[in-house]
């Protein structure tokens, strides 16, 4: 140290020694972060989206064992502010970036992937809250205070977003890409598979924009094979480890069974899905625990969540090919699609098939679970079983299947615990009364004049 002290008095007085004006800069933390690494840290909250208690039971696909009543639904506010402040501004800087590096690939299909990824998180923002900061948001110091936008106008300015990203999409793969290893065509399909399933989500309320957006994404190319899964990978390593690993195989928490309405929809079929959702009781049968059952339960009783569920490195599924799948054989049947009754069994019969593929990794038994009674195809009920299967199939994407089932009213089998209704959208943030009051508000007034569990999305017309 005097060393040190004694060079730089030298040096000093001396007036002739040069520094390195980059000494204090380390390298592996650079103060800037490029767009690749913007991409990457916002791919990084994706299985927020998923990987989620509340959301598993917004869907009553699990039930709790040791705290009942945590299996129930939240009394009061949910929190959308950690999504706009990290994925959502990551993302927002990309779009918005004037010097992004075309070292890490062609900056229009930086910026192409941005878009895509900010209207994925806004379209499951707005599903769960309904009327949410968009227009006015991300604007960082510039707009504390956000006005809402309606959810009809979210939904219009996404489909623009993503027939923006369709449109700038060029050749050339990107680097920093957790989810697709930089194939541009992956997520370029993506974007228009999130097109189609959120003009689906229309159905209800406004038919005519549904399907005039349904037939663009079609005809923009979506996903064709479980190969262009938006999935999350996670690894063997505490950093970057499924969610319930680090509850069920590191804490050894029992806490979560399957419910008993999805194993009793399950079961009856012999669903070979239902092997790798959940394990055996001790007796090596699978018994569902009644939601919200308030005295909880034994695990030992119960067939427990799977650990192909929850190992440490086990994916998550985000947007999928049966999906796809399963919104044509709507479509058809709704006539928004040529085919008719054909073509909707054709493509119901192949959701199953692929969604039986990704999770058991084959579609072997599918021939003689096609069979079964109550999967057999039937114009009469196709909606219903439509509707069903997909909800079988997106199983651990909770909110995503309360979307659908507040949507369809499918499955028809959901229970109400403790003659609770189930809620139909979220609370807004408790900061929001004192952060963003005029434009909360305002929001509220919309829905009513009450934040309530029970007001209606804008497309909830069920």
């Amino acid at each position: 140290m005097k060393r040190i002290y004694l060079f730089l008095v030298v040096c000093l007085a001396l007036s002739g020694c040069e520094f390195d004006e980059d000494i204090n800069i380390n390298p592996n933390k650079p103060s800037q972060a490029s767009g690749g690494q913007l991409l990457a840290n916002a791919m990084l909250s994706l299985p927020g989206l998923s990987s989620s208690p509340q959301g598993e039971f917004m869907a009553q696909y699990l039930s709790e064992t040791q705290f009942p009543g945590g299996s129930l639904y939240p009394e009061g506010a949910t929190s959308f502010y950690g999504l706009y402040s990290d994925p959502l501004m990551n993302l927002e800087e990309v779009i918005k970036a004037d010097d992004l590096d075309a070292k890490e690939g062609p900056v229009a299909n930086q910026k192409a992937v941005a878009k895509v990824l900010k209207a994925y998180y806004f379209w499951n923002i707005t599903d769960r809250w309904g009327d949410v900061p968009f227009s006015q948001a991300l604007t960082g110091l510039n707009n504390f205070s956000p006005a809402y936008d309606t959810q009809e106008s979210i939904y219009n300015s996404l489909f623009v977003l993503l027939d923006s990203a369709n449109q700038g999409f060029v050749a050339g793969d990107i680097a920093n890409d957790i989810i697709y290893g930089g194939k541009v065509d992956k997520w370029k399909k993506l974007g228009n598979t999130i097109r189609l399933l959120m003009a689906l989500r229309l159905s209800e309320v406004n038919a005519t924009k549904g399907k005039e957006e349904f037939n663009k994404a079609l005809a923009a190319g979506v996903m064709t094979s479980n190969e262009d899964n938006f999935t999350f990978k996670h690894l063997g390593v505490v950093a970057n480890e499924n969610y319930w690993y680090s509850q069920v195989g590191r804490q050894k928490r029992l806490w979560w069974a399957l419910s008993e309405t999805l194993v009793n929809t399950m079961k009856p079929t012999s669903d070979p899905r239902l092997a790798v959702y959940a394990d055996p009781n001790e007796k090596g049968e699978y018994v569902g625990l009644k939601f919200g059952k308030l005295e909880g339960g034994a695990p030992a009783e119960y067939a427990m969540l799977g650990s192909d569920i929850w190992k440490q490195d086990a994916p998550v599924y985000l947007v999928t090919y049966a999906q796809v799948l399963f919104a044509k054989a709507e479509a058809a049947k709704r006539g928004w699609i040529t085919g008719s009754d054909v073509e909707a069994k054709t493509n119901y019969e192949e959701a199953i098939k692929q969604s039986l593929k990704q999770w058991t990794g084959s579609d072997a038994g599918a021939g003689a679970f096609l069979q079964q009674p109550t999967i057999a195809y039937n114009p009469a009920t196709a909606l219903e079983q439509i509707g069903t299967q997909r909800y079988i199939h997106l199983f651990m994407h909770g909110y995503e299947a309360w979307a659908e089932w507040r949507r369809t009213g499918f499955p028809a089998n959901l229970i109400m615990p403790s003659d609770k209704a189930i809620p139909t959208r979220l609370m807004y943030p408790a900061q929001e009364a004192a952060n963003n009051t005029a434009n909360y508000k305002a929001a509220l007034q919309r829905l009513g004049g009450t934040d309530g569990l029970y007001g209606k999305v804008w497309w909830d017309k069920n």
